[in-house]
Order: C-alpha cells, then sequence, then structure tokens
C-alpha cells in the first residue's frame, strides 16, 4: 500500500458494506408479503371469536371477567419495546454508534420479558385448549402471537449483534427497519388482541 494516495488506501481497508442501501433491498417486498399474510391470519381468527360471540350472544364467555393485573403491564412493556426499537433504528441515521444497540437490545430483553409474563398468564388460567370454545380461540390466538414474538426476539438479537459488529451506517441500514417494521406489527397485533379477549368483556 506504500504507492497508494491516503484516499486510495482509505478505500482499500474500509470494510465491505453489508445489504442494500435505502428501500432497494429485497427484504422489503419480503416482510410486506409476510405482514399481509400474516395479519389475514389474525384477521381471520379475530373474526371467528367475534361472529362467535355475536351468534352465541356472548354466552361462550367465561363467567369471571378475565384479569388484566398481568397483560395490562404485559401490553405497556410491549409498546416501550417498539419505542426501544424506533429509538435506536432512529440513532443509525443521527450517525450513532451506540443508540442502535442500545436501542435493539432493549427491545429484545423487553420483548422476552413479554414472552415470560405471557408464560405465568397463561399458567394461571383456570382452563386449558380443550376446555370449550372461549379456551380454544384464547390458547390459538395467543399462542400464534407468542410465536411471532418469539421470531421477532430473534431477529432483533441477530440485529443487534451486527449493530454491535458495526455493520450498518446511516445509508446502509434496511435490515434494521425491516426487523422494525415487523416488530411494530407484533405490537400491533397484541394492542387487538388484549381489546378482544381483555376489554370487550368488560364492556358487556
Amino acid at each position: 500500500m506504500a504507492d497508494l494516495t491516503a484516499e486510495e488506501e482509505d478505500i482499500v481497508v474500509r470494510p465491505m458494506p453489508v445489504g442494500s442501501p435505502g428501500r432497494k433491498s429485497s427484504g422489503w417486498y419480503g416482510i410486506l408479503a409476510l405482514i399481509v399474510t400474516e395479519a389475514s391470519l389474525f384477521v381471520y381468527l379475530l373474526f371467528s371469536y367475534y361472529y362467535t360471540w355475536l351468534w352465541t350472544d356472548g354466552h361462550f364467555l367465561p363467567s369471571r371477567r378475565p384479569d388484566i393485573s398481568l397483560s395490562a403491564p404485559d401490553t405497556v412493556i410491549l409498546i416501550l419495546s417498539s419505542v426501544a426499537v424506533w429509538w435506536g433504528e432512529r440513532g443509525i441515521r443521527k450517525r450513532s454508534r451506540w443508540r442502535p444497540p442500545v436501542g435493539i437490545g432493549i427491545a429484545a430483553v423487553l420483548g422476552i420479558v413479554f414472552l415470560v409474563i405471557q408464560a405465568f398468564e397463561w399458567r394461571g388460567k383456570p382452563f386449558r385448549p380443550a376446555t370449550d370454545t372461549y379456551a380454544s380461540f384464547y390458547f390459538t390466538i395467543t399462542g400464534f402471537h407468542m410465536a411471532h414474538v418469539v421470531l421477532g426476539v430473534l431477529i432483533l438479537i441477530a440485529l443487534f449483534v451486527w449493530s454491535l459488529l458495526g455493520y450498518f451506517d446511516e445509508k446502509r441500514y434496511a435490515p434494521v427497519t425491516i426487523g422494525s417494521i415487523y416488530w411494530h406489527f407484533v405490537d400491533v397485533v397484541w394492542l387487538f388482541i388484549f381489546f378482544t379477549f381483555y376489554v370487550t368483556p368488560y364492556l358487556g
């Protein structure tokens, strides 16, 4: 490298960029297709729940109203995780070296906390999946959502590691945006699930 200029030497030693800049990444189309298909799944499941409720005039619901002592804090935790992801992603655009891994890492930890609390929520239920129609709806819908949260946490962990390794910069951070879109989608789905199972019974 003795014969190279300082500018040429910087180009030679600079690490190769990771991913496509902006929305040129094929992952954009993949995540949009995934969200459309998975959103359709939850729409069908929730539609079946509300259809059954309407058809039975709500008589398939448990006699006791749901306890929100665990689900309400769990909802707040998931919302905070979305804020953390957004904050970390914004850090990349501002050329911050530490904000992306911190924000994404916090979101991953909060996602794990959500899963742990949800497991306790399941364990405390007085019914099991095969108890009745309501129980089948509850465990099926929340179970599908938990599976999506697990996948989202794995994605966040991968993004956390890549952020620590310096794979992203202010021009090439499409994987972070794509992963954050999926995580926000998971959070929005939970809001509908929370409203369905924990709020509507109190509305009569």
